[in-house]
């Protein structure tokens, strides 16, 4: 029985709504997966940075130890840097101070070789658990157990400019002063 256009009978109606009904008991029950996959895609990313910066202190590759710093950090060490050398008879701005750690240079080494006699990559690299911690859209952490240590560390992240850097300074800083 034709009931002309826009008329829909009964059963043609019940179904319809049964049928958005799963559509949408379909969307909910997928969205957690393709968020999930998302997800680890964006640990992944966070988890390299991070394995990356502790590689490049292992290697003593000291320009791509700088790629893997978050602004912060690289800021707190050019400032810091900057204070002690200028405390001798040398004259140096941040910014020469910024490109010669960018470029590995003279002062790149000292502060790196000193910096790596008093912190061993390999303590992180090979005698740790990693545990992702939260992870926001700019944010994450990465909680570290040395298996010597009284209680784990939570290495802070930054994403900047699509990047996951590390936050070495915002993370450590307290604990070296």
């Amino acid at each position: 029985m034709f009931r002309g256009p826009g008329k829909f009978s009964r059963p043609s109606i019940f179904l319809m709504k049964k049928t958005v009904f799963f559509v949408f008991i379909l969307l909910f029950l997928f969205i957690p997966f393709l968020y999930a996959e998302n997800n680890d895609s964006e640990i992944d990313k966070v988890l390299f940075s991070a394995e990356s910066l502790f590689k490049a202190m292992k290697e003593k590759n000291y320009p791509k130890i700088w790629t893997f710093l978050s602004v912060k950090s690289k800021d707190i060490t050019v400032d810091d840097v900057y204070k002690a050398v200028n405390k001798t008879s040398a004259n140096y701005m941040k910014e020469d101070i910024n490109k010669d750690f960018a470029a590995g240079g003279l002062l790149a080494g000292y502060y790196w070789n000193g910096y790596l006699k008093n912190f061993n990559p390999n303590f992180v690299l090979e005698e740790s658990t990693w545990q992702m911690g939260k992870i926001e859209k700019d944010r994450a952490e990465i909680v570290i157990r040395y298996k010597k240590a009284e209680g784990p560390a939570t290495l802070k992240m930054f994403k900047e400019e699509g990047k996951w850097t590390v936050g070495l300074e915002e993370t450590f800083r307290s604990s070296r002063r």
